[in-house]
């Protein structure tokens, strides 16, 4: 698959996930237009591609130690940072939060699976 097309693809998959949470989860809304949906997919996509590697890489002890759990939290807390940057999301509650970080995680595992096999 083309770069360019995994890409699209990609975010496509981020934007479905995010509005996927914010239909199971009350406390989690998209500002009710398409465009906060897709900038908010944008926004999670660029963190989650170069801020969120860092971070793991910085929280390699802790996880060890906790067995990969301090891992969903920089997950967590890569979807909190979207919401702080993309005025129309808005995320309520911690457990808002952490149901919407497993939907989107979920999501981009699905689509590792049946879009992005090697």
């Amino acid at each position: 698959m083309p770069f360019l097309a995994r890409i699209l693809l990609n975010w496509l998959v981020d934007a479905a996930a995010l509005a996927l949470a914010a239909w199971i989860f009350s406390g989690i809304s998209v500002g009710g237009d398409a465009g906060t949906l897709i900038l908010a997919a944008l926004v999670y996509g660029i963190l989650a591609t170069f801020v969120k590697p860092l971070l793991k890489l910085l929280t390699l002890p802790l996880a060890i130690l906790t067995l990969g759990v301090a891992w969903f939290f920089v997950a967590m807390f890569i979807l909190w940072l979207t919401d702080v940057i993309v005025s129309g999301l808005h995320i309520d509650a911690f457990w808002d939060l952490a149901g919407g970080t497993v939907v989107v995680w979920a999501g981009g595992v699905v689509a590792a699976f049946w879009l992005f096999r090697k």
